[in-house]
C-alpha cells in the first residue's frame, strides 16, 4: 500500500509500505478515507520532534483520523462496546490505552502508563491507505458527519476535554489564545455553556476574522497587545479562566496576566521548545489553578452528538484538502499557515 513517511525534519516522502496484517482478537482493519494535520504533527515534521519524543526512524504520522471498516477481528466492538463490522464508518480516537495500568483503572486513559500513540514515534499512524487499530478506539460516524469533517471530532474532543478541565460556570468570563482548530472548537464549546463574555486572540487576520463568526470580542495580536485590551476591556479586573491554545511561548504568560488573581489557567499549546515560559511571581500573587491538557478522555459520543445536532459547527475551519500524494505539500502549507490555512486535510481516498 502506499503512505506518507515522515524521515527527519521536513523529508516527507510518499512511499509503498507494507500493508497491515490480519486484525487480531478486538482489532479492525480501516480502509483510511481522511486525516487531518495537527499542530503536534507540524511539530514532528519542523523539529524532527515534539517534546522528548525524537523521530529517530521514518515514521507515519497521522492521529485525526476517519475511515471504513474492512475487516474485523473476533470480538471487536466499538468505544461504546457495540459489535462492529465491515462497511462501518467511524472516527478514531488515536490514543490506544493499556486498559490495565494503576491510571488506566483510575479512569485516567489519557494518562496511561504504557499509552501507544497513532502517528508519534515509534508508532505509525494514519497516513497511509490501510491501519489496523483496537476496536474499542472506533465509534461510528453518522450520516450526517462526512468523511471531511472526521478528523476534526478529534480536534473537538480535545477541546472538550479542555473545558471539562475549565470547570466553567454559567457567567465567567474566558479569554482564549490562539484561534487555530482546537480553539476554535474551545470557543463554540464555550458558548454552549453559558460563560460570557468570551474573548479570542491570534496574531493572524485570517483566522481572527474566522473566530468572528461566533463572538465579537476577537484581539488580533499582531495589531494589538491582547493583555492590554482584556485590562481595559474588563476595567482591570481581568477574567475567570485564560485558556492558551495556541504556540505556547510568551503566550502562556499573556494568558496568565489576563487573569484575575484566583482565575484558572488552562494550557493546550505545546511548546516548540518544550519549555513552559511563566513568571513565577504572576503564577504566586494571583495564586492561580493551572491545568494542563493531557489530550481527551471518554468525550467521542459527546463530540458526535454535537456536531450531528448542529450546536458544533466543524466546516468552516476546513480550509484546505490534499491528496496524500501532496503531502508534503499540504504539511508545508501548513507549517507556513500560508494561504488562511486553519485545518489541512489529506484525503487518502484521491
Amino acid at each position: 500500500m502506499v503512505g506518507a513517511r515522515l524521515h527527519g525534519a521536513r523529508d516527507m516522502r510518499i512511499e509503498n509500505v507494507p500493508s497491515p496484517a490480519e486484525p487480531g482478537p478486538g482489532e479492525v482493519t480501516l480502509a483510511v478515507g481522511t486525516v487531518g494535520i495537527c499542530g503536534s504533527d507540524l511539530h514532528t515534521y519542523t523539529d524532527g520532534r515534539l517534546g522528548e519524543t525524537i523521530l529517530k526512524s521514518p515514521v507515519i504520522p497521522g492521529h485525526e483520523f476517519a475511515g471504513v471498516i474492512q475487516r474485523v477481528g473476533t470480538g471487536a466492538v466499538d468505544g461504546t462496546g457495540r459489535a462492529l463490522a465491515v462497511g462501518a464508518r467511524v472516527c478514531v480516537d488515536p490514543a490506544q490505552a493499556c486498559g490495565k495500568c494503576d491510571l488506566c483503572q483510575k479512569g485516567h486513559p489519557n494518562l496511561c502508563r504504557k499509552l501507544r500513540f497513532c502517528g508519534l514515534w515509534p508508532d505509525d499512524g494514519a497516513m497511509c491507505q490501510y491501519i489496523n487499530v483496537p476496536g474499542d478506539t472506533c465509534f461510528v460516524m453518522p450520516d450526517s458527519i462526512d468523511f471531511a469533517q472526521g478528523p476534526l471530532l478529534e480536534t473537538l474532543g480535545v477541546a472538550l476535554h479542555t473545558v471539562d478541565l475549565a470547570k466553567v460556570r454559567v457567567g465567567q468570563s474566558v479569554a482564549i489564545i490562539g484561534a487555530g482548530p482546537i480553539g476554535l472548537c474551545i470557543l463554540q464549546v464555550l458558548r454552549l455553556t453559558g460563560a460570557g463574555p468570551i474573548y479570542i486572540a491570534d496574531k493572524l487576520a485570517s483566522r481572527c476574522e474566522l473566530a468572528r463568526r461566533w463572538t465579537d470580542s476577537v484581539i488580533d495580536c499582531s495589531v494589538e497587545d491582547p493583555v492590554k485590551h482584556l485590562d481595559r476591556a474588563t476595567g482591570g479586573q481581568g477574567v475567570d479562566i485564560a485558556i492558551e491554545a495556541a504556540w505556547a511561548d510568551s503566550s502562556i504568560q499573556q494568558a496568565a496576566e489576563m487573569l484575575r488573581p484566583g482565575g484558572r489557567l488552562v494550557l493546550v499549546g505545546i511548546p516548540g521548545d518544550d519549555r513552559l515560559q511563566l513568571k513565577h511571581s504572576t503564577a504566586r500573587r494571583k495564586g492561580l489553578d493551572i491545568r494542563m491538557v493531557r489530550r481527551m478522555k471518554h468525550v467521542y459520543p459527546r463530540a458526535i452528538q454535537l456536531v450531528q445536532e448542529g450546536k458544533i459547527d466543524l466546516r468552516p475551519l476546513l480550509s484546505h484538502r490534499f491528496p496524500l500524494a501532496r503531502a508534503a505539500e499540504a504539511f508545508e502549507l501548513n507549517a507556513a499557515y500560508r494561504d488562511g490555512a486553519i485545518k489541512v486535510i489529506l484525503d487518502v481516498r484521491e
